[in-house]
C-alpha cells in the first residue's frame, strides 16, 4: 500500500513513527514528514495509543528535560486528526486475543488494538515482526523507501 492509498481511511501508528519525526531521523524524517502532513491537513485521520505517549516522555523525564515534555505532551494530545486512544476493556480485549494468537508483545497488542478500535483497517509501524498479524493490514515504513 502506498502512502497515497491512505487518502480518506484511518491509519493506526506506531510509536517509532512518532520518534523518527521528532529525532529527524535521516533514513526516515522525508517519509515521516509526508506522512504526518497529510494526517494534520485531513487527507486521511490516525489513530494511536496513550502507550505512545507514554514512549515519548521517557528520554525527556529520564533528561529531565520538562520542555520536551510538554512540547511531546502537547504535540500528541493537540495534532490535528490525531486520535489517541485510551486503554479501555474493549481495546484490551482484543489486546489480549492478539497476544494469544500472534505471541506479540502487549505494547504491541495494545497500539493494534487501538487502531482497530479507533476504526483504521490499517497499521504503521517498522516492526517486521508484525506481518504475521492478519487482523489488519501492517505496513512497514520500509516499504515506502
Amino acid at each position: 500500500m502506498a502512502m497515497k492509498d491512505l487518502v480518506g481511511k484511518i491509519v493506526g501508528l506506531d510509536t517509532m513513527l512518532f520518534i523518527y519525526h521528532i529525532e529527524d531521523n535521516p533514513k526516515y524524517a522525508a517519509i515521516t514528514e509526508r506522512l504526518f502532513d497529510t494526517i494534520e491537513h485531513g487527507s486521511c485521520k490516525a489513530v494511536t495509543s496513550i502507550l505512545t505517549l507514554i514512549e515519548l516522555l521517557i528520554k525527556p523525564k529520564r533528561e529531565g528535560n520538562l520542555i520536551a515534555v510538554g512540547d511531546y505532551r502537547d504535540m500528541i494530545l493537540t495534532f490535528p486528526n490525531l486520535m489517541v486512544m485510551d486503554v479501555n476493556l474493549r481495546v484490551s480485549d482484543i489486546a489480549s486475543d492478539m497476544r494469544a494468537k500472534y505471541r506479540i508483545r502487549v505494547p504491541d497488542a495494545i497500539q493494534i488494538a487501538s487502531a482497530i478500535v479507533g476504526g483504521s483497517q490499517s497499521f504503521i509501524t517498522n516492526d517486521e515482526g508484525l506481518k504475521k498479524v492478519k487482523d489488519v493490514n501492517i505496513i512497514l515504513l520500509d516499504e515506502w523507501l
